[in-house]
């Protein structure tokens, strides 16, 4: 299939799931508007369509809380079925909840600034965009104001996430031992009914069990009127996760980029980048397995798991030293990652030789194309252009064989989870877009 038919069926996904203020990332199973979704989202609709990006973006900032937290889920009204919903969440218990839009509690990771930036780069009205970035900024320095303020008590420059579904990878190995940790009482569980198994198969989603914790935590938030100061006195997670705070790490740069250009000092933002940067490399990185890990504070030591996107958010960031990047490359060309291996799909989620690896379950293995689109770039950034050019290949190959999937079999490349999903549409549509560049 050529290439300029994948754009036009990709614009089409895109076209099909907009419902005139955002864009849903799923027909069926996501109809409400997913925060790094949007962002996402919107660097694809940039390629084309300047002020579908700028509306995707606004509309998410219309929800934020007045505290600067951006919810992870802003949802429609029109949809009732999905659970969680607006009356599970009790989102309202907050004085810091918006008005006018119902939302989840909790967030997804920070690449927002990186998305309004790219929408600025990539616009063929320049004094429209400038207009966007004027009234981004504030929105954007709210943003991450909070997070530093409210999930950074220790000054660290590393930021917690509370909820499995912050790091916008639910379903991760990573959270295993901790939520072992969480023994419940049967009335501990609050009740729900889930909507996602009717819509997908079971067995590419979150157990039962998993949701169960999922639930409590929603519920734990809630008992607590969304106070951080109060969630995180007793809260069973608190993670300082490796993929959050690298991206955090590049959005600080960028919204230094947007302070430069709507006259306002970037400093600030260069300062709280530097600080992020070299935590990220003093206490996440594991000298002896050649990665980065995720750091439980509720324990105080890493979480030993080989997880993909901890080696690509990095990269992508540009937070890696050249030498430890050697390493990180070595560890993705290992037979846990296949990077280098032709019958693997790159790149499995885990470890393929991890325990509880499954090809077909939830950010337990598959195959990512918001993964292989940061790992695409950050093995450009750092010289690796053999390697990114196979990422580059397996994104237009997963999509224009198998369609524009959630996620994708590394084992046979079978698409899984959602169809038509909107970011694998639109980062597919960045990078074919970008070539013809």
């Amino acid at each position: 299939m050529k290439e300029d038919m994948l754009v036009h069926q990709a614009r089409a996904v895109l076209d099909f799931n907009w419902t005139g203020e955002y864009t849903m990332p799923g027909p069926r199973l996501y109809p409400h508007q997913w925060s790094w979704d949007s962002a996402f989202i919107a660097i694809g609709y940039c390629r084309y369509d300047q002020d579908r990006a700028t509306r995707e973006l606004r509309h998410l900032f219309e929800a934020q809380w007045k505290n600067g937290l951006l919810p992870q889920l802003v949802f429609n009204p029109q949809y009732t079925n999905y659970f969680p919903g607006p009356n599970f969440w009790h989102a309202r218990e907050s004085p810091d909840a918006p008005e006018h839009h119902e939302t989840s509690g909790v967030v997804q990771p920070p690449i927002h600034a990186t998305a309004a930036l790219y929408v600025y780069r990539h616009a063929e009205d320049e004094a429209k965009a400038k207009d966007f970035l004027d009234y981004a900024y504030s929105r954007l320095g709210a943003w991450h104001d909070y997070l530093y303020r409210e999930r950074d008590p220790e000054g660290e420059g590393l930021v917690y996430i509370r909820h499995p579904w912050e790091s916008g990878m639910d379903n991760s190995p990573i959270w295993d031992q901790i939520m072992q940790r969480l023994h419940l009482r049967p009335g501990q569980v609050p009740r729900y009914h889930r909507a996602d198994i009717h819509t997908v198969s079971a067995s590419d989603r979150p157990t039962s069990d998993a949701y169960d914790r999922f639930a409590y935590l929603v519920e734990f938030f809630a008992d607590r009127d969304y106070d951080e100061a109060k969630i995180r006195q007793d809260c069973p997670f608190l993670v300082q996760d490796v993929l959050f705070n690298s991206l955090l790490y590049k959005a600080d740069r960028d919204l230094a980029e947007i302070a430069r250009i709507v006259g306002e000092d970037p400093s600030p933002h260069e300062e709280l980048a530097k600080k992020t940067r070299s935590a990220v490399e003093e206490k996440l990185w594991d000298e002896d397995r050649g990665t980065y890990l995720d750091y439980d504070l509720a324990c105080g030591r890493q979480i030993p798991v080989y997880f993909g996107p901890n080696l690509a958010g990095p990269l992508y960031a540009g937070i890696v030293e050249q030498d430890r990047a050697e390493r990180v490359v070595d560890t993705l060309q290992n037979e846990g990652f296949g990077l280098a291996d032709e019958a693997v799909t790159p790149i499995p989620s885990y470890d393929l030789h991890g325990f509880g690896f499954s090809e077909e379950r939830y950010w337990r293995g598959p195959v990512w194309i918001n993964i292989n689109w940061f790992l695409m770039h950050g093995l450009e950034a750092y010289g690796y252009q053999d390697h990114a050019q196979r990422l580059r290949k397996t994104i237009v190959e997963l999509c224009r064989d198998q369609g524009f999937h959630e996620y994708f079999d590394p084992l046979t490349g079978n698409g899984l989870g959602s169809i038509l999903f909107s970011w694998s549409a639109a980062l597919l549509l960045d990078v074919l877009m970008e070539d013809g560049e």
